[in-house]
């Protein structure tokens, strides 16, 4: 495995691999690495015969400064983890390396980039996108995986995907949770234990969502779930929308799409923890 921080190394380092017809793969990720990360990494080794995975806190996607600064940043632990998986190039840029001068392209994919994440974190999928088509346009790989935790990044990048034109396959890969049910995030990190396990209630009231769904409207489980996330000291809910799983608009009746699913967002804790989850209903 090697560790490369520059632009011109790393097209370098891929131009022989391209010219033997090998296939690219890329994991693009914030660093702060865990089993989700690793879940991801597992497929783009087993899948493609060279792997970048590429660590890099963007600040472009950052609408709060605290936010940026507080997200946990490890980048030794991160290679070492990486090299037991055999990752074949680490891409670790400086932010002078991916921004030489600022960004000022813009991204619109309305519906799907002004709701929820997009509606709550204004300039988020912005900066999304502004990453992302530089790292592939970087490494130019052939597919690129992504965690289904990240449910609505996953179709704003696959817009940005058709509207550029970029020839990569954009691979969604299941959540992984820890053994309480909690969606594995970087930023369960800065949890204390005892707030890990209130978080931990974020699944367990979605799972039984599932159940509520069968004899609820749309309505009543999306005021369920909040409300019972809600009495939870140390919780406070953003929001829960109940979405077409293409559009991601909401429904009002369970019947009006073929894919559901429930997207969330939600505080723990006292500084607090922002943590996200969905849930597929169909």
């Amino acid at each position: 495995m090697i560790v490369i921080t520059s632009v011109k190394e790393l097209e370098d380092a891929l131009a022989p691999v391209r010219e033997s017809g090998q296939s690219v793969g890329l994991v693009p990720t914030m660093g702060a690495l865990h089993e989700g990360h690793a879940s991801l990494v597992k497929r783009c080794v087993d899948e493609c015969d060279v792997s970048v995975v590429s660590v890099f806190v963007n600040p472009t996607q950052f609408n709060d400064k605290n936010d940026l600064a507080s997200y946990p940043r490890n980048l030794e632990a991160d290679c070492e983890l990486l090299r037991q998986l055999g990752v074949s190039i680490v891409f670790a840029p400086s932010v002078e390396e991916v921004y030489p001068e600022p960004d000022t392209r813009t991204f619109s994919y309305p519906p799907i980039d002004t709701v929820m994440e997009g509606a709550k974190r204004p300039g988020h999928f912005n900066g999304v996108c502004q990453v992302v088509s530089k790292l592939f346009m970087f490494v130019k790989p052939e597919r690129a995986f992504f965690g289904e935790k990240d449910f609505q990044q996953i179709a704003v990048v696959r817009a940005m995907t058709r509207d550029l034109g970029l020839p990569v396959e954009i691979v969604p890969c299941p959540i992984v949770r820890e053994a309480s049910g909690l969606a594995l995030s970087s930023r369960n990190q800065l949890l204390t234990d005892n707030e890990r396990a209130i978080a931990s209630t974020i699944n367990c009231v979605l799972q039984k969502s599932l159940d509520w769904a069968k004899a609820e409207s749309v309505k009543q489980v999306t005021a369920r779930v909040v409300s019972e996330l809600d009495s939870v000291d140390g919780l406070q809910t953003e929001y829960f929308q109940i979405v077409d799983g293409d559009t991601l608009q909401p429904i009002s009746k369970w019947s009006d799409s073929d894919s559901v699913v429930g997207c969330i967002t939600v505080y723990c804790g006292q500084r607090p923890v922002r943590l996200i989850d969905n849930i597929r209903y169909k």
